[in-house]
């Protein structure tokens, strides 16, 4: 997995490449973590090259949507994969997070 991010307007967009499963779940944290404790208030992951999520993955994204929310921001999610998309739709994700198909589209809800 590589993790990468860049600033568009006011939010972080944050690019998972590769698998995001138990290996690199760790990684993401830790990345995601130092951008919400260093101010970011509006952070959208791009799912465009990840390949797999695992349950693993999803406590990734999910504790940081928590961790996001308690200090008043708010997480996007886009460009999911139709594996990727299919994983976030059976753990019921799709229902209480905010997805989108395109970045644009998500960057313009903030």
């Amino acid at each position: 997995m590589n993790i990468s991010s860049r600033e568009v307007g006011d939010a972080i967009v944050v690019m998972v490449e590769g698998n995001l499963d138990t290996n690199t779940s760790p990684d993401a944290q830790n990345y995601l973590d130092q951008l919400v404790n260093s101010g970011s208030q509006k952070i959208l992951i791009s799912f465009e090259s990840t390949n797999y999520v695992s349950s693993a993955g999803l406590r990734v994204v999910l504790a940081t949507a928590k961790l996001l929310s308690k200090n008043g921001g708010d997480l996007r999610l886009c460009s999911l994969s139709s594996t990727v998309h299919d994983v976030f739709e059976i753990s019921g994700f799709t229902t209480i997070l905010n997805v989108f198909d395109s970045e644009k589209e998500a960057i313009e809800s903030f």
